[in-house]
């Protein structure tokens, strides 16, 4: 039998570009200094390799089978499993779905071990067999966990293995309906002689948790890490490949934790579920609307209320704006929760249609409770917030404002508006502001009549208002 030979390439660590020869700067991503140089066994297994069969893995081939004909994939139904926390199931799409392939990322210390462990307790709760994989931890300290959080049951299985042919046999033993590994940087093929963590590694690792997952149609979870901006760690390719990508996001000096979806084949992928970090692990916060309210203050210049659609979550919170004189001649614009630039767009509108001069006024504008709003209907709330402060007047406790502004100083129609004050109502909003344009488009009437609604078509029917 031929010997198998080592071949060497140089991979980049950023985008996973392939080079036969070492370059200081990517020619596919541009980044710099992140060509490694990579060894590994031609014929060797590992992801597209020709890897030893195994009993899970359907050497022959089924053929394509025609949808709408094959009376098996007419009944067919995507089974789901609950994982006996709410605010995890809305942000999977209902459920962890079988076979799936999910890929939770999120700071060191943010307390993704201790969802998905709570996970694994939830869904043996409901019958579900669990196999959790720990690479940084040794089993005294994952069970010493479980115990803490209160998870003591048959149907959870931990063990501490980074050998992903090791992980695979003890999945393949076990025959767990959920498998979860923590983390996909830390377990390695063996086959591939780079370092765990590194492109190939992480390719490799997914690749064959991929085909066991679709296989034997269990759910798998990795755990993964990020970089310093913030991006998952990794190729993009390991994105590409799962079926969902959760953001676990929080402040270090809060205990507040935010889980968002990224991307999700089963489901939104605009879902947004709220926890709080206690000694016995994650709570779910029921009502994050009145979480991100409860400490507003009663000095009501400068802050004004938004709702933001989460997916299907309308989500109230408060925007802050500060404004005053500059001692520098160029004045700062600083924003917390909202792109800079929407900032500067808005003082530019306000300065030609309404003559608020803040070009020699520093201004901040924050989100409180740490939250990220991309929409642009939340133009009408900063602006109101600008305005706000800039006449040192106080806008009404009880006013919601919605609206997306345009750069001649229209205000545009915004989506799902009914939805938006049926939330804000709950809190005991009264009071508000829409563009003229939903007025037509309002299916329960009702809601204008309960409340004292004002459409406005322009900022300067926003600035009369308040």
């Amino acid at each position: 039998m031929a010997k198998a030979k080592n071949k060497t390439i140089f991979v980049c660590q950023s985008c996973g570009a392939q080079r036969p020869r070492w370059e200081g700067r990517c020619s596919e991503c541009g980044e710099w200094n992140t060509i490694v140089e990579e060894t590994f066994t031609d014929g060797s297994g590992g992801f597209g390799g020709k890897s030893n069969p195994r009993s899970w893995v359907n050497t022959s081939s089924a053929g394509a089978q025609v949808l709408g004909l094959d009376k098996s994939l007419n009944e067919s139904r995507m089974g789901r499993s609950f994982t006996g926390i709410g605010e995890l199931d809305r942000v999977l799409g209902g459920g962890l779905a079988e076979s799936s392939f999910v890929l939770l990322g999120g700071a060191p210390g943010i307390g993704k071990s201790t969802l998905l462990l709570q996970m694994a307790g939830g869904l043996a709760k409901n019958g579900k067999k669990v196999l959790y994989i720990s690479a940084e931890e040794s089993i005294n300290q994952t069970a010493s966990r479980a115990h803490r959080l209160g998870i003591k049951t048959p149907l959870v299985e931990i063990a501490s293995e980074s050998n992903m042919t090791l992980i695979l046999d003890l999945a393949e033993k076990s025959k767990p309906d959920v498998l979860i590994v923590d983390s996909v940087q830390t377990v390695f093929v063996p086959d591939v002689t780079s370092a765990p963590g590194s492109v190939s590694q992480v390719r490799e690792a997914a690749g064959q948790l991929m085909t066991f997952a679709k296989k034997t149609k269990t759910a798998v979870m990795l755990i993964g890490h990020i970089t310093k901006d913030g991006n998952l760690a990794g190729p993009k390719v390991l994105e590409h490949m799962v079926d969902c990508v959760l953001s676990f996001e929080g402040d270090g000096s809060s205990h507040y934790r935010l889980l968002r979806t990224l991307k999700n084949r089963f489901g939104s992928a605009l879902e947004l579920g709220v926890f709080e970090m206690s000694g016995l692990g994650l709570k779910e916060v029921m009502n994050p609307s009145e979480l991100f309210l409860q400490e507003r203050s009663q000095n009501r210049v400068g802050s004004s209320i938004f709702c933001s659609l989460e997916g299907t979550r309308p989500l109230l919170c408060e925007i802050q704006a500060l404004s005053l004189s500059s001692s520098t001649s160029f004045p700062r614009r600083t924003s917390v929760g909202i792109d800079l630039n929407r900032i500067h767009l808005l003082t530019a509108v306000l300065d030609r249609h309404l003559g608020v001069k803040l070009s020699f006024n520093d201004l901040y504008v924050n989100v409180v409770g740490g939250l990220k709003i991309d929409e642009p209907s939340v133009d009408v709330a900063i602006a109101a917030a600008i305005l706000s402060t800039d006449a040192n007047k106080p806008l009404d406790a009880d006013a919601l404002f919605l609206g997306e502004i345009g750069l001649t100083g229209e205000i545009r129609a915004i989506s799902f508006p009914e939805i938006r004050i049926k939330e804000a109502m709950k809190l005991g909003f009264k009071q508000f502001y829409l563009p003229a344009y939903n007025q037509k488009h309002f299916e329960d009437q009702s809601l204008l009549q309960k409340n004292h609604v004002v459409f406005m078509k322009s900022i300067q029917d926003l600035a009369r208002k308040i």
